[in-house]
């Protein structure tokens, strides 16, 4: 097996050497040709797209679980992008942070949780909403 050691990538201010493989892997049955790394990959390149306002948050319970996002989960999230409708934001409601999907509708704006356990968050006339950025990627870990 040929591994290749590609320059280091900054994860939470470490700098971590990565190992890439030429081909992609199978989740069925492993192909024995395929027992090779080669190449190199900047994380960033393909998880950032703008630099300057693209920050990663750590979520924090489990209203947005229909949708992958877990407790513990980090949300790569970009200041800079345009929130619409569907798009799952990082919002601060009444000075209150809170990642939910965003919802415009006819009656208004509603912060939708993505678990049946929580409920939606109707933003009413007279409260204070931000949008703080939109999320773009999730960092699960697995078990």
């Amino acid at each position: 097996m040929t591994i290749q050691y590609i320059r280091s990538v900054e994860v939470g201010g470490t700098s971590v050497p990565l190992l890439v493989a030429q081909t992609a892997v199978a989740a069925g049955y492993p192909s024995p040709a395929q027992d090779y790394f080669d190449g190199t990959i900047n994380l960033s390149e393909h998880l950032i797209h703008d630099t300057t306002s693209t920050f990663i948050v750590r979520v924090s319970g489990c209203s947005m679980e229909g949708a992958g996002i877990s407790d513990g989960d980090e949300l790569i999230v970009n200041r800079a992008r345009k929130p619409v409708d569907g798009s799952i934001v990082v919002a601060v409601l009444d000075g209150e942070m809170t990642v939910k999907r965003l919802r415009l509708t006819p009656r208004g704006v509603v912060l939708q949780a993505e678990n049946p356990e929580y409920p939606d968050l109707v933003v009413g006339e007279l409260a204070s909403l931000t949008v703080w950025g939109v999320a773009e990627t999730c960092l699960h870990q697995l078990n």
